[in-house]
């Protein structure tokens, strides 16, 4: 194999910039007052180069997340103490000591 040449069952990809249009998050509201966010971002985007698809278009490799966000009706949430900077973790006494 030389130099910058790929096995025949390898499909190489330039990776492409891309740029958010309109917004990414779509929310809803359910019956309980509870409201749902939801949000897509792309993480890589990339085009082959030495290969498209079947019918002749570009064939692209798209890695994507999704992001879901539950806001309770209350607004309210709790977390550990210890998960909070500067704060010393709860310590539980061994149960061998009374």
């Amino acid at each position: 194999m030389t130099e910058g040449s790929l096995p025949n069952n390898k499909i190489e990809f330039k990776m492409l910039d891309y740029e958010s249009i309109g917004d990414d998050t779509v929310s809803f509201k359910l019956e309980d007052g509870t409201l749902v966010k939801v949000r897509v971002s792309l993480e890589r985007v990339g085009i082959a180069t030495n290969y498209r698809n079947p019918d002749g278009t570009p064939h692209y490799a798209v890695n994507s997340a999704v992001k879901l966000y539950v806001i309770p009706a209350d607004r309210r949430f709790t977390m550990p103490k210890g998960h909070v900077a500067g704060s010393k973790p709860d310590r539980q006494t061994p149960s061998h000591i009374t």
